[in-house]
């Protein structure tokens, strides 16, 4: 959520905002804020003059009854009635304006970084860097499903059995290879000097609401029937949601967290055969990075977020890419956005992993997330980025480094975590 004084001193670059991401629609919510807040502002002057009125009278009652003079008393009395009545009514309409002007506020996207590029969907994604040769093997590279099967790794059927499409059972080799990129993902943050966190896998609608779009919330959350909470999409949501209504100390920041947690997402309109294995879920697994910092240093955070993304994939011998998001594809809350794309040598082509975002100070205006400063109290910047979320990262790790003879060796860096196996093989 922006700024309400952006909108007053600068609707055109608002509206130019709205336009670049292709989102015309919302430009009238532009006016619809100046209209409501022109109305907001002049009834608040209006109560604040009742207010003294009735102040001032309140004490001219007070020298009526001391002289004696009640007849005139009531009189006034009768006056500050009336003003007490305007008064509430007043006060009622101006609460009504607050959240009129509230839920237009919270659809307006941020301002996005002049760095992004402009272009309607992720078509229009721009290629900024890759890492490490996108190699294709001289044998052909099964589906992550049928590697997974061929080392008694996957049970989809006993899990559609048990909870339908989008959940599965990992076993033996392969869970234990996922849970050895997640423990590795925990100690390689926790080296870049994060502090490791496990949240709350449930938060409330508030925070819900602090943390992400109303577009995002309807495509991804599940919600608790009878209970404010929902299951959480990503661990993101629930750290930045531990410092609502919080005043840091200044000298605390940055606050970096490293944060694990299974997530639950919806995912509304998965289709084809990359959803038909382990690619698109309702339940998965992920660490997770956060950064609150200073809003002047929010872009040095940002690089450096992506990067230990890049540098944890490379150390898996996954070759990535990071992916610039264009305008039409960054969700309203961020102002800038990359994601990282590991190489697959089955399709010949690279699939994202990982999302880097910085958010600005728009969750921490949602939930009042503020640093005591010299100079008073300020809104943070909020940063989020993917250390590995599984299965996807599992996919990637299988296909680079499935060998010739159905085998999958083991990334050295993981051996430790796997008992010093250093390949799964096919079972007979």
């Amino acid at each position: 959520m922006i700024d309400i004084k952006l909108i007053r001193e600068n609707p055109e670059m608002v509206k130019e905002n709205i336009k670049n991401k292709f989102q015309d629609h919302k430009l009238v919510l532009v006016d619809e804020v100046i209209k409501l807040d022109k109305e907001s502002r002049e009834l608040t002057v209006m109560c604040d003059e009742l207010r003294n009125k009735r102040n001032s009278l309140s004490k001219e009652i007070g020298n009526l009854m001391a002289k004696g003079e009640k007849a005139e008393a009531e009189k006034i009395k009768e006056e500050v009635k009336e003003i007490n009545d305007k008064l509430a009514e007043n006060e009622g309409r101006e609460e009504e304006l607050k959240e009129e002007i509230k839920a237009r506020m919270m659809k307006i996207p941020n301002i996005m970084d002049k760095s992004v590029p402009i272009g309607k969907d992720d078509s229009e994604n721009v290629e900024n860097e890759k890492f490490g040769d996108p190699v294709v093997p001289p044998y052909e590279i099964p589906y992550h499903a049928d590697i997974l099967e061929s080392i008694n790794g996957l049970d989809k059927e006993s899990a559609g059995r048990t909870s339908g499409n989008g959940f599965y059972y990992l076993m033996g080799n392969a869970a234990r290879l996922h849970e050895a990129m997640l423990a590795y993902a925990r100690d390689f943050m926790i080296n870049k000097g994060f502090t490791y966190c496990i949240p709350p896998f449930m938060i409330r609608s508030d925070v819900v609401n602090g943390v992400m779009s109303f577009e995002e919330l309807e495509a991804m959350m599940y919600k608790i029937e009878g209970e404010d909470l929902y299951l959480i999409g990503t661990s993101e949501h629930s750290m930045i949601g531990k410092f609502k209504g919080q005043i840091v100390k200044e000298e605390e920041l940055p606050i970096c967290i490293t944060g694990y947690s299974p997530c639950f997402r919806k995912e509304v309109g998965s289709h084809g055969l990359e959803e038909r294995g382990l690619y698109r879920v309702h339940q998965f697994e992920k660490q997770e990075m956060i950064v609150l910092c200073k809003p002047e240093d929010q872009m040095d955070w940002y690089n450096k977020m992506w990067s230990y993304t890049v540098e944890f994939f490379r150390s898996l011998d996954v070759p990535v890419r990071t992916l610039e998001c264009c305008s039409g594809d960054l969700a309203d809350l961020k102002v800038k956005s990359c994601d990282v794309e590991a190489w697959s040598p089955r399709q010949q082509k690279y699939f994202e992993v990982g999302s880097c975002s910085t958010l600005g100070d728009a969750q921490s205006r949602r939930l009042s997330i503020r640093a005591k400063g010299d100079k008073g109290n300020y809104l943070v910047a909020t940063l989020n980025n993917t250390v590995v979320a599984t299965p996807r990262g599992l996919i990637a790790v299988l296909e680079n480094n499935y060998q010739e003879d159905g085998s999958v060796r083991i990334p050295e860096v993981l051996r430790p975590y796997m008992g010093g196996i250093d390949v799964i093989k096919p079972k007979k």
